[in-house]
């Protein structure tokens, strides 16, 4: 989705999964440490109660698990980890987005080409060619045929 004020865009809530999946495959987080992760990542539209729910449901899925954290000051937080579902389920995805990915590609190889087709000046020039056609087009002929200077 297009954010029309910014021109930013906002992820997908479902395009956040296998992000979640991915960092907690590195090392189990609390929930603020992931939205601060998730964030880095460009998620920054992410709202927490969303990510809690998120992560309540990946646990009834079975994709990540939860133990409560009572070290350290303060309330006691969850602690989530993927599960071997969850690590089987990334895998998954990541191969569904290496076909997306590849899609993608095609897609904007196309768009490349529609506007160098409809709009001259945002064809891409070899800076070497631009030198040479720069250093050329300012050269003007005498009537005798040398160079002007």
């Amino acid at each position: 989705m297009v954010n029309q004020d910014s021109q930013s865009v906002n992820p997908s809530k479902n395009f956040v999964l296998p992000f979640i999946l991915l960092l907690l495959s590195k090392v189990s987080l609390h929930g603020y440490e992931l939205s601060q992760k998730l964030e880095a990542f460009g998620f920054k539209t992410l709202d927490q109660g969303n990510l809690y729910r998120m992560l309540r449901q990946l646990e009834k899925d079975e994709l990540v698990s939860s133990v409560w954290d009572t070290t350290g000051s303060g309330p006691a937080k969850r602690r989530y980890s993927i599960t071997k579902a969850g690590i089987t389920y990334l895998k998954g995805y990541a191969n569904q987005l290496e076909t997306y990915q590849s899609i993608l590609d095609q897609f904007f190889k196309m768009y490349s080409s529609l506007l160098e087709l409809y709009i001259p000046s945002f064809q891409k020039k070899d800076p070497i060619e631009k030198v040479n056609s720069t250093s050329t087009s300012t050269k003007r002929r005498k009537k005798d045929g040398t160079e002007e200077k």
